[in-house]
């Protein structure tokens, strides 16, 4: 298996390593804070021990885990690497000046691959002398739990440097899209931030309480879209497919559409939210919320695991 590099040991650094480990590769992990590095490598231990407890794993956690080592520099790293995942800062001055180093030094044929969720590869490689084997490859946060990257190249990405990143994500267990042309935010923060937007219409303008809204995803929409997407979701909802639904919906779903519009995440209605979620979930508790919501991701992604296989 081809080494891979993982750049920035962060909550996405060390989730990366976790998914390239549990696929085979041996994984070279570094950042620039030894602390950093240390910490996130006991927080992988921890990580893959719950995997290997919701059957999310083949092997055994240190089976897994021997694969995964310190690399106290980035040349350490990259020596040997076929691919690097960046996960540093999201500033663009610090993801040029890493790239910079990166292309500099990593060989020739190396992927070099950016987990940013907000901006374009072509911001920070254009002036790069490898910058066609740059991309974006903006995974979902924890990534080793929801399985969807998007692979988000350049105008000037090679094409071989697409294909190639989609086969290693794939091979990896996880779900490549590819971004066609460059937008801001991508595919799916774009579709997030749509329906972030209608939510915090909604709950400013006093239709729904922040739970009631949150109900209406998590009750409602969210048990389809586990499964499935948007466009598959109107296939079914209309005896004749799309085209049934669109002549059925179509004008109604233009006219509600166009009475939404853009909204500020004004500090008034940011910290009655916030008021409203604390009397839900203390703040003390939001690191016990956040663990139970991996172990239900887990359990979600084993669920989905076994139906494939029927």
């Amino acid at each position: 298996m081809d080494k891979i590099a993982i750049i920035g040991a962060g909550l996405i650094g060390r989730a990366w390593a976790m998914v390239f480990a549990r696929a085979g590769h041996p994984v070279a992990l570094h950042d620039v804070d030894p602390k950093a590095l240390a910490t996130n490598l006991a927080a992988i231990d921890a990580g893959l021990a719950d995997l290997s407890s919701a059957g999310l794993l083949d092997e055994p956690p240190a089976t897994v885990r021997r694969r995964i080592s310190a690399a106290a520099s980035v040349e350490e790293a990259l020596r040997g690497a076929a691919y690097v995942q960046e996960n540093v800062r999201e500033t663009l001055d610090a993801k040029r000046e890493i790239f910079a180093v990166l292309d500099r030094l990593a060989a020739p044929d190396c992927i070099l691959a950016s987990s940013t969720s907000t901006i374009p590869a072509s911001a920070f490689t254009e002036k790069l002398a490898g910058r066609a084997r740059c991309l974006v490859v903006h995974p979902v946060n924890p990534p080793h739990l929801v399985p969807l990257v998007e692979l988000a190249p350049a105008p000037w990405t090679s094409a071989g440097t697409v294909e190639r990143t989609r086969a290693i994500q794939t091979a990896i267990g996880q779900v490549p899209i590819l971004v066609r042309k460059e937008i801001q935010g991508f595919v799916l923060n774009r579709l997030q931030a749509a329906l972030l937007n209608e939510a915090l219409a909604l709950y400013a303008d006093g239709y729904a309480s922040a739970e009631d809204i949150d109900k209406c995803v998590r009750d409602g929409l969210g048990l389809r879209w586990s499964f499935m997407g948007p466009f598959e979701t109107i296939d079914l909802n209309a005896p004749g497919g799309v085209t049934d639904y669109a002549a059925r919906y179509g004008k109604v779903l233009h006219e509600l559409v166009s009475t939404q519009r853009p909204r500020d995440w004004a500090a008034d209605v940011v910290r009655k939210l916030e008021a409203e979620r604390r009397q839900i979930l203390a703040a003390d508790d939001l690191g016990a919320r956040e663990r139970w919501r991996d172990r239900r991701l887990m359990a979600l992604a084993a669920h989905k695991n076994q139906q494939e296989r029927k």
